[in-house]
């Protein structure tokens, strides 16, 4: 056993197998973390998911019973952002749904939208 292995995370001396990297599973899981947190593709992916998240919940609060017509601008100014959704439904007459997770959108004219909940034969 080497007593000048240190951890990666903390510098603590350890012990144990020759190839161990971190102390405890709290430096590793640190190390992990700050890792992810200085990739840039990283900090997008979570961006984008807090897009995607306060999206949904929009349309979840907009139409609590599961279909629901409203002004385009209603959802606009509550922060809603039309360009990031989860992935589409078009139907056999051409119209397309686009979702975010469970809760989807139409664009309707007049600038209006229907707001619906995922049924099971939208599934894609």
């Amino acid at each position: 056993m080497d007593s000048n292995m240190k951890c990666r995370q903390c510098g603590a001396a350890m012990y144990g197998r020759a190839d161990r990297k971190f102390c405890s599973d709290q430096c590793r899981a640190r190390a992990g973390n700050l890792k992810k947190h200085k990739d840039a593709g990283e900090q997008l992916m979570v961006q984008v998911n807090k897009i995607l998240r306060q999206n949904r919940l929009l349309l979840q609060r907009t139409s609590p019973e599961g279909k629901t017509t409203l002004k385009r601008s209603v959802l606009e100014l509550a922060g809603f952002d039309f360009r990031y959704f989860t992935n589409l439904f078009r139907t056999q007459k051409g119209n397309t749904y686009y979702f975010c997770y469970d809760y989807g959108y139409l664009l309707l004219d007049d600038e209006k939208v229907l707001i619906v909940n995922r049924q099971p034969y939208m599934r894609t």
